[in-house]
Formats: C-alpha cells, sequence, structure tokens
C-alpha cells in the first residue's frame, strides 16, 4: 500500500450477519483480494510437536470463527486498524504433519515470502513449535529481535525423547541460533511446576528474565507493561503468546493447562501498555478448540490478535506520516 490508497476494511456487519460469509479473520479480505498487505494474519495448522494433548491445528480456524464478533474500531487504543494499514488474511500455511523438520522448514520459507512483501505477520497457531521458524525469518530481516513471550511454561527446555524440535523447546533453539536479542529477553505469566530447579537457572543463562503470573496479580498490569518497555527500549520486538499464560477459567481450550493464571483482561491490558514498542510480527498459539466450552478460549484469542494487529496497524501508520 501507498499512502494515497484506502485500505480495503471488513465485511460491514450491520448489512450482513456476522454469522454469515467466510470467517476470515475478523471478517477482513483475503489476501488474494488485495494483492498486497501491510499486516498477515496467517494460519498454521500443524500440533506435532504438542507433548500433552494434542488439538492445536484447529486453534487458527477456530480463532477467525470467534473474530467475526470484532469490530473495526477499537476504543482501549483509540484507533481503527483496518482503516490505518491494509490487514488481510493471508489463510492457512499448509504443512506436513508428520515429519516436524520440514514443517519448521515450511513454515519459515512461507514466512520469508510474506515478510519479503513488506508484510508484518500476525500468525494463528498451531502448537509453539511453530515460533521457531517465524523468529528466524523475522531475524533475518531485522536482525535479532527482542522477544517477550507469554506463557505458563519456559519453553526452553532442551528436548523431547531425543527430538530438539518440540513445542517446549523454541526459544532455546533460538537463543543458539542467535536469533534473539539476549538483551531483551522476557516470559510473562511462568507458574506451576517443573522438572527441576536447573530449568530455571538454564533459563536465566539464556538472558530471559521472567514475570510470574503471580507478579502480575500482585503489581498490576500497568507496572509489569512499564517494566517490559523499559527492557525492550527500541529494539525490533517479537511478542509470541501461548494462550494458556491465561487461567484454564479463562482459556480451558489449550493442551497443557496449569492453575493459577492470568485474566484475560489483564493480558489485554498488558498488551495495550506495549503500544509504543516496535512491533514487528507475533503469534497467537497452542488454542485447542475440542477442549474449549463456549469459544471462551478462541474469543481470548481472537482479542489478543486484535490487540497485536492494532498495534502494528498504529505503527505502520505512524511511519507512513512521516
Amino acid at each position: 500500500m501507498t499512502s494515497n490508497e484506502t485500505p480495503r476494511g471488513p465485511v460491514d456487519s450491520s448489512r450482513v450477519p456476522r454469522y454469515a460469509g467466510p470467517a476470515t479473520f475478523a471478517r477482513l479480505p483475503r489476501l488474494d483480494e488485495v494483492g498486497r498487505t501491510d499486516v498477515a494474519v496467517v494460519g498454521v495448522p500443524f500440533d506435532s510437536g504438542v507433548s500433552y494433548r494434542p488439538g492445536a491445528r484447529f486453534g487458527g480456524n477456530a480463532i477467525r470463527e470467534a473474530s467475526r464478533l470484532l469490530r473495526p474500531y477499537n476504543p482501549a487504543q483509540d484507533a481503527s486498524p483496518f482503516a490505518l494499514a491494509q490487514v488481510a488474511d493471508g489463510g492457512d500455511i499448509a504443512v506436513n504433519p508428520f515429519n516436524i523438520n520440514e514443517a519448521v522448514e515450511t513454515v519459515e520459507a512461507a514466512a520469508d515470502d510474506l515478510l519479503g512483501t513488506g508484510a508484518r505477520l500476525m500468525t494463528l497457531g498451531g502448537d509453539h513449535t511453530i515460533a521457531l521458524p517465524l523468529l528466524r525469518s523475522v531475524a533475518r530481516k531485522h536482525g535479532p529481535v527482542a522477544l517477550l513471550h507469554f506463557d505458563a511454561h519456559l519453553d526452553t527446555w532442551d528436548t523431547y525423547f531425543g527430538a530438539e524440535y518440540t513445542h517446549g523447546t523454541p526459544f532455546r533453539r533460538a537463543v543458539e541460533e542467535g536469533v534473539l536479542d539476549t538483551s531483551a529477553l522476557s516470559h510473562v505469566g511462568i507458574r506451576g511446576p517443573l522438572y527441576g530447579k536447573q530449568d530455571i537457572t538454564d533459563d536465566e543463562k539464556m538472558g530471559f528474565g521472567i514475570v510470574t503470573s503471580a507478579d502480575v496479580y500482585r503489581r498490576g498490569a500497568d507496572e509489569v507493561a512499564d517494566q517490559l518497555r523499559q527492557r525492550i527500549g527500541d529494539r525490533p520486538l517479537y511478542i509470541s503468546i501461548d494462550i494458556d499464560c491465561l487461567d484454564p477459567a479463562h482459556a480451558p481450550g489449550t493442551g497443557t493447562p496449569e492453575a493459577g493464571g492470568m485474566t484475560s483482561r489483564e493480558l489485554l491490558e498488558i498488551l495495550r501498555g506495549l503500544a509504543s514498542c516496535n512491533l514487528v510480527s507475533a503469534d497467537v498459539v497452542e488454542v485447542a478448540p475440542a477442549y474449549d466450552h463456549a469459544a471462551i478460549t478462541s474469543v481470548a484469542a481472537s482479542h489478543t490478535a486484535y490487540e497485536l494487529t492494532t498495534i502494528m496497524s498504529r505503527q505502520i501508520a505512524e511511519a507512513r506520516a512521516k
């Protein structure tokens, strides 16, 4: 898009009922309908890297269905994201469900293609394995990036059953491969039992800071967001959100739920507090609708992706206005 072009927005829900028509994210146009886009919303229906309950391969489409309720004006950020920049649904990246290594390569190549057009990515998973190829691709464009990782779990373990690429290992691999700026790495929402104290020691050695879900409860969203902004600075930022950072009361539809998590309100408020950060791409993963109730998890995930998309759209519009 140039500064003179008007973005094509979502279907008008005052004229076409929300439950009618194809379920693209927020009822936005498909990528092939607009030619190119500033923010590409893409799905990765893959969950072969999970260690407990499968089903996240269906997460992207569940989020799209829940996003039918999203509206074009975001009052929390005082922005109309789909008018500020072209946002389009790029469909799904079709990956091999029987070969994790091949799937990782496929995601990386597809992300390279999309980022090569100048778009930023809002990826809907899928399990957390996909964060590694996405980070590789983003770092190829921006250099090592700051990472803000919302999750109940560290995801910096070494292997599972000898496998290096799983949903519990992406950020150890990313550190080893040099695609992360190790001066600006943070986990948020961590909680629950670990295999041993060494898990935390190893994580600290990689450069991660930890904000537990109890920290968020005690200190509040505003203070946590301020701390994260200071740590991130003006570095290019990638945000990766495992929906199990939320308490199972707010996100039951996930593969490895842990008690004592954040509320959806806390997550959204922290994200809104990061609106000044240089968000270059993001993902929302681990939505497993088979375990969901009344689309609670999918609704939370769709609003999370909406806030992230709003931040990116605002920044794109601000850069064009300079």
